[in-house]
């Protein structure tokens, strides 16, 4: 069997379980590239295996991602004779430290959305559908796929409402929108509308200048430059600028801080936020509560006023 139908039919058994396998499909498809994907499966090597996991740069969490999808893939390989063992190295390397994502304060997203009026009028997207597309990230908590992929029959914004379809876990969930967020959506299609651009594919929410899709790359770019004039970066030495995704990482710490302002009872409201948000379990959802000093803080307070009680009934 070659390389490239043995992982065709380890992607197809997962995807059958309900698994959302499409990061570790593109790696395994990276992989069929690189060992060759007519190659029999018996007959890659230890050494193949390993230049495909060192790549050409220095080791870096990818490394360790791509292993894991190696270390799956040749289990399933050999629990069904198609090896007879897996040629993945004994020792791994040490894993850098885990990605800290970057929590914008309010002060910065008003930053980024004041910069957007000052965008080029070449830019792609226009300043306001980069602006809008923004405040949706940060004030529904997309991921970015998921808003470029909306259709206009996807926000009903009559009903107050998003319609995301086929997300990371391949379910289809209902957004709640608030209605600052609906009135700045009105006024994004009002916009559009009058938008002259003709293409096949004018469905899309978000369009760009022809009325064609925008693609991630696109907006990462743009969204790099706005960064830079907004003057937003991290000052803690970490490897990577504030990033797109970041907004979604600030609105749940921003929603939890809130919650716990109000004195609400946050662990029960956790998996609440968890749905909204299109996650599995709560514990997706807790890694991205990064303890700003914000959160921290009203988490302290929250567990004095516990311990006052306790004290109190004693």
């Amino acid at each position: 069997m070659t390389v490239y139908q043995a992982v065709s039919r380890y992607v197809q058994a997962r995807q059958a379980g309900g698994s959302d396998f499409r990061a570790v499909e593109r790696l395994l498809g990276t992989f069929c590239r690189t060992v060759g994907g007519d190659a029999d499966i018996s007959m890659v090597t230890d050494m193949q295996v390993r230049a495909f996991l060192d790549g050409r740069g220095p080791i870096t969490r990818y490394w360790h991602r791509k292993h894991s999808a190696l270390h799956g893939f040749y289990r399933y390989a050999v629990g069904r004779h198609l090896v007879s063992r897996a040629p993945l190295p004994s020792r791994l390397p040490k894993s850098p430290p885990a990605f800290t994502p970057y929590v914008y304060t309010r002060e910065e997203l008003r930053r980024l959305l004041d910069a957007t009026a000052q965008g080029a009028k070449t830019w792609c997207p226009e300043p306001h559908t980069l602006r809008t597309l923004l405040l949706l990230l940060y004030g529904a908590g997309l991921r970015v796929g998921e808003a470029l992929h909306l259709g206009l029959d996807d926000v009903d914004l009559e009903a107050e409402c998003l319609v995301v379809r086929d997300t990371k876990f391949y379910k289809t969930r209902l957004v709640p929108l608030g209605p600052d967020l609906v009135v700045v959506l009105k006024q994004h299609v009002a916009r559009r509308t009058r938008c002259r651009a003709n293409h096949p594919e004018n469905a899309r929410f978000f369009a760009g200048r022809d009325g064609g899709p925008l693609h991630e790359g696109t907006i990462r770019r743009a969204f790099a430059r706005l960064r830079k004039r907004a003057g937003v970066a991290r000052t803690d030495g970490a490897r990577y600028q504030p990033r797109l995704h970041d907004l979604r990482h600030a609105y749940a710490v921003h929603r939890v801080t809130e919650w716990y302002r109000q004195g609400a009872d946050v662990q029960a409201l956790l998996p609440a936020l968890s749905t909204y948000l299109g996650h599995l379990t709560v514990s997706a959802t807790q890694v991205y509560l990064t303890m700003t000093p914000d959160l921290l803080q009203q988490a302290n307070r929250r567990f004095e006023g516990y311990a006052l009680e306790a004290v109190n009934e004693r």
